[in-house]
């Protein structure tokens, strides 16, 4: 039988690639974030997306965050206005996220846009993750790199989302599948 490959670690790129802004600049947001969007403490949402802002975020008016959040690159984060971002959401943006407005992240929500080329030589793989107007993705979710969520879809509590969710759809489970529409054609007539 022939031997079971193993990467060799010591070989594999870093993630540098995926940084887009000069090392100090990096690790001045590192210390930025830790001090104002990680922080547990309750303090001023406003002061949160100040600090994203001051460092590329693009955030709508009347966007809150609540404690405990995680942004790996500001500069790559973008979210529509009178968007929730839950307490302990984690934005592992290598790559860029896009929010829209009306949107919820809720609580310990995990979005990653990155992975490994895992057979070849470990290298960072990033795809976008696209989260379209009226969303909520509710808590515990892991929303995967290449994702797009369709207007008003819903990922139920601890579902892995990944690929494309059409528009009103309600999906559940690892992986998450379809399991419903969130809006009932009555409903929609009534809510234009």
């Amino acid at each position: 039988m022939p031997e079971v490959p193993v990467v060799s670690l010591a070989d594999a790129p870093g993630e540098r690639r995926s940084w887009d802004r000069p090392v100090a600049v990096v690790y001045l947001w590192s210390i930025v974030e830790l001090l104002l969007v990680t922080n547990p403490w309750q303090i001023s949402s406003s002061l949160r997306v100040r600090a994203l802002r001051w460092f590329g975020a693009d955030i709508g008016d009347h966007v809150t965050f609540r404690p405990r959040t995680r942004v790996r690159f500001p500069w790559k984060l973008h979210i529509g206005a009178n968007s929730w971002i839950g307490e302990g959401v984690w934005f592992h943006n290598q790559d860029h996220v896009h929010i829209g407005h009306d949107v919820v992240i809720s609580q310990e929500t995990f979005l990653t846009t990155g992975s490994h080329a895992h057979r070849h030589d470990m290298s960072l793989i990033t795809r976008p993750i696209r989260i379209d107007d009226g969303v909520w993705v509710t808590s515990r979710c892991i929303v995967l790199g290449g994702t797009h969520m369709g207007r008003s879809s819903l990922a139920r509590p601890m579902s892995r989302v990944s690929g494309d969710v059409p528009p009103n759809t309600v999906v559940d489970g690892v992986p998450a599948l379809p399991v419903g529409t969130r809006f009932p054609a009555e409903d929609r007539r009534h809510r234009r």
